[in-house]
């Protein structure tokens, strides 16, 4: 089931998850019903306070070649628990943002560890494309958007269009 995705400026974007402390079948669920949310948009990554739950679960699947086969990851409680030195630039977005990309600087290469959606720890090396997603959806489990790493002009400058956006859609 696709469930709306928030807008911000949303003060629950803003507050930091609390850790899954037992997976169920609900939480399975929310995962499915995120993926399916995220495809729709569409993106590429997909963090639960994005649809209004508190708890620390992303989805993601960067692979975005014409008939490749796609790669939809579940993590639960994800940590960064290694980080390269070498930096990458990426232009970055949000579904929460819609529309809005500015270049965000982060490590290149992460090693993360989570806990899968049948219960088994999981630990990967990302890169690349799936590094940049991975740290921005752990941000958002923080309260962190993509803005917050810009300078205080361009990100008042986003909030004021999506505030904008916000009370357009209201009237609509």
């Amino acid at each position: 089931m696709k469930r709306p995705i928030l807008i911000h400026p949303d003060p629950r974007l803003k507050k930091v998850c609390a850790p899954v402390p037992d997976l169920s079948d609900d939480l399975r669920m929310l995962a499915d019903d995120m993926l399916e949310t995220m495809y729709d948009a569409p993106g590429i990554g997909l963090a639960a306070p994005q649809v209004g739950v508190l708890e620390r679960l992303i989805v993601l699947d960067c692979v975005k070649d014409e008939g490749a086969t796609p790669r939809p990851l579940v993590m639960f409680n994800p940590e960064v628990v290694a980080a390269s030195d070498d930096l990458n630039v990426y232009e970055e977005g949000c579904l929460s943002i819609p529309d809005q990309y500015a270049d965000v600087t982060r490590p290149a290469e992460v090693t993360v560890r989570w806990i899968d959606r049948n219960g088994n720890e999981q630990q990967e090396d990302f890169a690349e494309l799936w590094a940049t997603c991975v740290q921005h959806e752990i941000d958002h489990l923080n309260g962190k958007l993509f803005i917050d790493h810009l300078k205080p002009l361009k990100r008042q400058m986003i909030t004021r269009k999506m505030q904008k956006l916000k009370r357009e859609q209201a009237r609509a």
